[in-house]
Formats: structure tokens, sequence, C-alpha cells
């Protein structure tokens, strides 16, 4: 059997559609190959070396069918949003179209159907995916509210320059708000707007955000995020969480604070902390089990030494 005729790129590499073959050239023959796998319908995967990440297994599908976007728990994969939603690793690719179209029906493909306006769909490396804001409100209906929360928190967030490739940040809470107003009666939205009540400036990482309502819940005050503290000596920190008030912060001890440079980082700035009279609280995994208890748990009674009460009422 002669070999087969080689396709051209990126065609060799990449899952493709057969409207995509046959644009560049690519006979019908060819497409029909045993070699060229067939995911779904109008679409071939070649043999290839490499692994086929979600993106380019969702990007033909986006293409095949008229005004599909990959969306729900594939664009909350592919964005690579923080927080948990439930099955967010299972092996279907999650398609959605306008509601004046028929729902996409393909093997290995969810179909979805929902209201779009012209900005809540944009393009990533040929592939049509919904943004990013308007990701965070279709999964909201299968994530939790402070799940949610992080991921609003993540969107928000204003970069730092020195540790990131951006400037500005993936949406603004106005911009959220906006998309909440665009889609009254969406299910989700009631969480969705709960999420975005919680949702804050600041916080640099999900166990930051999970552990935030947590405290507030308890109530205690709530806490400054990554807000600069200045310390004896002209020395400068920015805690995960502090209450400036009681001169209390609380740091989260990440799988990152194992490196051996950043323990001695660490203890540099506990050392900081003690000098300065403050306290400095540090959680970890452990800790942010059953609702954060023993985070907060740890935080009270670091409050309660510095004069802290229920009766404080919050901070202002």
């Amino acid at each position: 059997m002669r070999p087969a005729i080689p396709l051209p790129e990126p065609l060799d590499t990449a899952p493709f559609t057969i409207g995509d073959a046959l644009g560049v050239g690519v006979s019908y023959g060819r497409l029909r190959n045993t070699q060229l796998a067939r995911p779904s319908r109008g679409i071939r995967i070649p043999e290839h070396d490499g692994e086929d990440g979600l993106a380019l297994l969702a990007a033909p599908l986006s293409r095949v069918t008229e005004f599909s976007a990959a969306a729900h728990a594939t664009a909350f994969t592919i964005w690579e949003f923080p927080g948990f939603l439930p099955g967010a690793d299972g092996p279907d690719i999650h398609i959605s179209r306008p509601d004046t179209v028929a729902v996409t029906r393909r093997r290995g493909v969810v179909g979805h159907r929902a209201q779009f306006f012209e900005d809540e769909v944009c393009r990533l490396n040929g592939l049509r995916i919904t943004t990013r804001a308007r990701t965070w409100l279709d999964v909201s209906r299968k994530m939790s509210v402070d799940e949610l929360t992080v991921v609003a928190d993540h969107l928000v967030r204003i970069p730092r320059p020195q540790f990131e490739v951006r400037s500005e940040p993936y949406a603004t809470l106005a911009e959220l708000a906006q998309m909440l107003d665009r889609h009254k009666g969406t299910p989700g939205i009631r969480k969705a707007r709960l999420a975005l009540e919680q949702a804050r400036l600041g916080s640099d990482s999900a166990p930051e955000t999970r552990l935030r309502p947590a405290i507030v819940r308890a109530g205690l005050p709530e806490p400054v995020l990554n807000g600069r503290v200045d310390l004896a000596d002209g020395a400068g920190r920015e805690p995960d969480l502090s209450f400036p008030e009681y001169r209390v912060a609380a740091e989260y001890e990440g799988e990152g604070h194992s490196d051996p440079d950043q323990i001695i980082r660490d203890i540099s700035r506990e050392e900081d902390f003690i000098r300065a009279d403050r306290i400095q609280v540090w959680i970890s995994k452990r800790h942010m089990v059953n609702d954060a208890k023993t985070a907060v748990a740890k935080i009270r009674a670091a409050l309660l030494s510095r004069g802290w009460s229920p009766r404080s009422g919050p901070t202002e």
C-alpha cells in the first residue's frame, strides 16, 4: 500500500475541519485515509507525536458548525480559571450556539444554547470561545458562590508588571456587573450576583479568596488584601491578608513556600513583623478544610490577643 500523501502544515499536527483541508487543496480521497481519526463528523485528527490540547481539539468544532463557540467547562479549562467546577475534567467538548439556532449534536460534544452579544465571543489562536466574563456567567449554574468568587477575584485582579506580561485585568467589576445585567434570568445568575458582591480587588490566589469570606462569615473584621504594611527600619511588606487596626497579618503558605530560598525569605519576613510588634499568622492547606475553620480560629486568636472582640464591630 502506498504511503499517504503528507498533509500541509498545520494540518499535519493539529485537528482540522474538512473545510480547512479542502481550502488548501487536500483531496477527499486523502481525507478518507484510515490514518486520520474521526472524532466527529467533518473533523479529522492526524497522527503525530504530540498531545492534542483541549484548545486544539475544540478549535475545529467551533468552526465546523456556524455560530459555534467553545464554552462552559471547556472555556473554563482553556482560560485556566481557578476554582472548582464539577465535571470540568470530563472528556467532552462543550460548544455553545445562539438560542436562535439548533443546539449542536455531535459525538463527544455537549451542546448548549444561549443568548449572545457580539462581544461575548472572541478568537484564541483560531478557536472561537466565549470571553472570560461570559464564561464566568455560564459556569455559575454549577459552581458554588465561594468558587465563583474565586474566579471573579482572578478576573478583576490587577496584574503585577514585574511578574506578568500583561498590565490590565481580564475584566473589571463593572464589566462583570454589566454581564449579569445583560442576562437577567439566566440559570445561576443569583449565585453570580452573590459572588460579585463578595469579589474584591487585591486577591492573588484562590486560597486567599476562599479564606476571606470564611473570615467574614465568622464575624471577624474583613481583611485588607495584599496591602502594604510599613514595618521597622523602613521595611515594607504586603501580606496576603492584614488587619491594620490590630497589627495582625495572615499569610497563606502554598507549595512555593517549600523552596529553600523562599523559606529564607519567609523567615526574614517573620523577623520583620516581630521587630515591628506585629503578629503574622501562617495558614496552610490543612487549615483550609471545613470552610477554613482552623485558619479562622488561628486568626481569631491573634485578633483577640490584640484587643479585638466580637463587640468591636467592623473596622473603619
